[in-house]
């Protein structure tokens, strides 16, 4: 019996592609007793798990997850009592956001934001398609901006299709490990090929009817970038209709807005839900203009997942 350690680059059910230590790849499969302390999920191994391998004669079996510096996690859409990990140990997500073909709506992006920040993943707002901005979307573009730099969000705007925006988008991704999030249609896969010219991954057209991105990625998957551009890996992970948070109630959700969390602080009561307590700075804040509307419905929307045991799609 040989025992070794390796990355996990893809995963389908309990089989998985891993890159051993040495540089070499095998197929190793997940043993069954395998699972993780506290965590109920669709997925035990992600893609970004560096894990322990043996081999028994000529089968490669994971035995173990080494410790996770972070990972993203969402609750499984048709299981709402489920969780399915994206990835783990990731240096930064790029969320992907249009303002149209489709439409990602600050909901779905607020979401991210928050699960996010309760398990410490630093996030890039992407905005892709800019060459099919108008006049109109470029205001609509600047209101995002308003709302999302000042809570220190990086803001990269590109387009993936015309390769615009790339060589300042290498300055967040040289070396790393990074997620690609969104829904579907925002133009993960055209990124890829922008970045990965032999990778030719298959890109889809957006839905005319529904306006909606047709899914393109069933897997994440993990891609090596240019050894010659710094190096790193990218990981396309499928489209997501919705965000459904997991581990957050009404005395701990606003710890992962960021705003709400430092206003906050000058709330009369220390348990306060910034709902209709009285002396609330963040409701304050909010009539002054100093919260956005939208990051509070976005707030209270995942307040009402707890008391639904549910969450929304978009």
């Amino acid at each position: 019996m040989t025992l070794m350690q390796g990355l996990v680059l893809r995963c389908v059910g309990n089989n998985c592609l891993v890159r051993l230590n040495d540089g070499s790849l095998c197929e190793a499969t997940v043993k069954g007793n395998l699972r993780l302390k506290g965590i109920r999920s669709t997925n035990p191994v992600a893609v970004g798990d560096s894990v322990s391998i043996k081999k028994q004669d000529t089968i490669y079996y994971i035995t173990s997850i080494l410790p996770r510096r972070n990972y993203i996690i969402r609750r499984a859409a048709n299981l709402s009592k489920e969780s399915h990990i994206l990835a783990a140990n990731i240096d930064v997500v790029l969320l992907f956001v249009t303002l149209q073909s489709p439409e990602t709506s600050f909901t779905f992006v607020d979401r991210f934001l928050s699960t996010a920040e309760a398990y410490d993943v630093p996030v890039v707002l992407l905005f892709n398609k800019m060459d099919l901005y108008d006049e109109a979307q470029l205001f609509r573009l600047k209101e995002w901006e308003d709302i999302y730099a000042p809570l220190g969000y990086p803001i990269l705007k590109i387009s993936a299709l015309e390769k615009r925006g790339l060589d300042e988008l290498y300055d967040y991704i040289r070396g790393k490990i990074v997620l690609l999030s969104g829904h579907s249609g925002v133009g993960k896969s055209s990124l890829i090929n922008a970045l990965l010219p032999n990778m030719n991954l298959r890109t889809q057209e957006v839905s005319v009817a529904h306006g909606t991105g047709m899914h393109t990625t069933t897997l994440s998957e993990m891609h090596p970038l240019d050894e010659a551009k710094g190096g790193g890996y990218l990981i396309d992970s499928p489209g997501i209709k919705g965000f459904g948070t997991l581990e957050m109630n009404k005395y701990n959700t606003a710890d992962y807005f960021r705003e709400f969390f430092i206003i906050g602080q000058g709330c009369r009561f220390n348990n306060c839900t910034h709902t209709n307590e009285p002396g609330c700075a963040v409701l304050q804040a909010l009539k002054e203009g100093r919260i956005a509307e939208s990051r509070y419905i976005s707030y209270l929307g995942i307040l009402g997942d707890e008391d639904e045991g549910k969450y929304r799609l978009d």
